[in-house]
């Protein structure tokens, strides 16, 4: 190859290499698209939007409850209590913290309890699951006497008493002394008090169970008894055999009672038309039987005497 060829192919690469050069210079010169700032508007903030509380909420309220297990006569702390929203509230019960921080309850307190002024009254449990007009009384029983074990508290019984015969009881009896007496309770297990609370709650299956086994072999019952009726049933434990008789839950007695309602005058007339023989139950000597028909009646003689006005028998 020959210098002049060799020569204007340098050429040609030369100019091929200034004109892409120069291609690629014009397209990275390329004005860049402009930005469009939209102008801004003043906007006044949007209105907060209230959330509305839950249903649910509106219809709950606070009560206080202790949190803790409170000792007798141990003052009540800030840590003691909560408030607790409930959807129906018990009567009577505290809804403030203040109302109960401070006071001292006479009696122990478990964690759990919603607090009211009955907190803070004297009294033990038993004193509270009676009326004014009620006495609490324990009788002795195994397991006839108990129903065979399966009395709880709550039930109602009739109290009937056999007397057997005995020197001064010619002739065995079986009466009824008191109908309808409530079932307070049962060995160690009691009922509901007056503010509807446990007396004795089970903390723990295993407490239920517990007390559950001591009921079917309980050997005391407590039984509520109206006040005209306490030395009836006083004096039936010491004269005789007695025997509780469950009475049917359809009754409603229960109802009743939690309504305030009172049949003591009723059940106490009910009582004095059943029972047979009251002088048995006193264990007093019957009247002596007065011989009919064709019966001898055995007299000694007697001689009349008058003096003046008066006039006497007199047995020689």
């Amino acid at each position: 190859m020959n210098s002049r060829m060799t020569l204007g192919l340098a050429g040609l690469f030369l100019i091929g290499a200034i004109i892409a050069g120069y291609w690629g210079l014009t397209l990275s010169r390329q004005p860049a698209p402009e930005t469009v700032i939209a102008p801004t508007v003043a906007t006044a903030p949007a209105p907060a939007i209230a959330v509305p509380a839950p249903a649910e909420d509106l219809v709950r309220q606070p009560v206080v409850v202790l949190v803790k297990d409170v000792a007798p006569f141990a003052q009540i702390s800030a840590a003691d209590v909560a408030l607790e929203n409930l959807r129906t509230v018990p009567p009577g019960s505290l809804t403030r913290l203040d109302q109960a921080i401070g006071r001292t309850p006479w009696r122990a307190l478990g964690a759990g309890t919603w607090l009211n002024d009955e907190s803070f009254e004297a009294g033990s449990r038993v004193a509270r699951m009676i009326h004014p007009d009620e006495r609490a009384m324990a009788v002795a029983v195994d397991e006839v006497i108990n129903a065979g074990g399966q009395l709880t508290p709550g039930d109602y019984v009739d109290v009937l008493l056999f007397l057997p015969m005995g020197t001064n009881n010619p002739q065995s009896s079986a009466q009824l002394v008191i109908p309808a007496l409530r079932v307070l309770g049962v060995g160690e297990q009691l009922g509901l008090t007056n503010d509807g609370q446990p007396a004795s709650p089970a903390r723990s299956n295993e407490d239920k169970l517990r007390q559950d086994q001591l009921r079917a072999t309980a050997r005391t019952v407590l039984l509520a008894v109206p006040e005209q009726l306490l030395s009836r049933l006083m004096l039936a434990t010491q004269s005789g055999v007695l025997r509780l008789a469950v009475r049917s839950a359809d009754e409603q007695r229960l109802a009743r009672y939690w309504a305030g309602e009172k049949d003591s005058a009723v059940s106490l007339a009910a009582a004095n038309r059943e029972l047979l023989q009251f002088n048995q139950l006193a264990m007093t000597s019957p009247a002596k039987a007065v011989g009919t028909g064709n019966a001898v009646m055995s007299r000694k003689p007697s001689v009349e005497v008058i003096r003046g006005n008066e006039v006497s028998q007199k047995t020689p």
